[in-house]
């Protein structure tokens, strides 16, 4: 689903600290703040940001538990997060003026990634997809695999940070 909402719809309620979990509250003013595991990475004027961006995203999952995965499910799912994220990072190096930050976030349910940047454009998946016809697959990849994903702006600031959640591993 594509949509412009800043933070995806529905209540997620309150998550226990189970094995792996992690909290969302970006603003510090969740009930669970004590339990969030959040990461940011700035990648103002650093080159090969989309390897490090990964990288970054992959020492966050192996710091949450979701890898070393035990199971072919939990490596799908932290696989998947480095898709997204590979994904992102990359659009914005190709359609903006390159990423400025990446920031993960977990709870038990789900996963958010963030990556700002400074573009205008308003990303979409391409349609009709081509599925043999190289690139233009970068959003289309994002839709199939998230739960939800969308943009946001900050009045009176330049750019944009394009979401995208990805439900956690079982």
């Amino acid at each position: 689903m594509s949509t412009t909402r800043p933070y995806s719809p529905g209540d997620r309620g309150p998550e226990s600290g189970a094995d792996g979990a992690c909290g969302v509250a970006r603003d510090g003013g969740s009930a669970h703040a004590a339990a969030r595991q959040a990461r940011r990475l700035s990648l103002v004027g650093a080159s090969g940001v989309v390897p490090l961006a990964r990288d970054f995203a992959r020492e966050a999952l192996y710091a949450w538990g979701w890898l070393p995965a035990a199971t072919a499910d939990r490596r799908a799912a932290a696989e998947d997060v480095l898709l997204v994220v590979s994904e992102l990072v990359t659009n914005a190096c190709l359609h903006a003026e390159g990423p400025d930050e990446l920031w993960i976030a977990c709870d038990n349910k789900v996963l958010r990634v963030e990556v700002s940047d400074r573009g205008t454009g308003q990303p979409a998946p391409r349609t009709p997809h081509r599925a043999g016809r190289p690139g233009g697959h970068g959003m289309f990849i994002v839709q199939r695999l998230c739960l939800d994903w969308g943009v946001f702006r900050d009045p009176g600031v330049a750019g944009k940070t394009v979401w995208a959640e990805l439900g956690a591993p079982a």
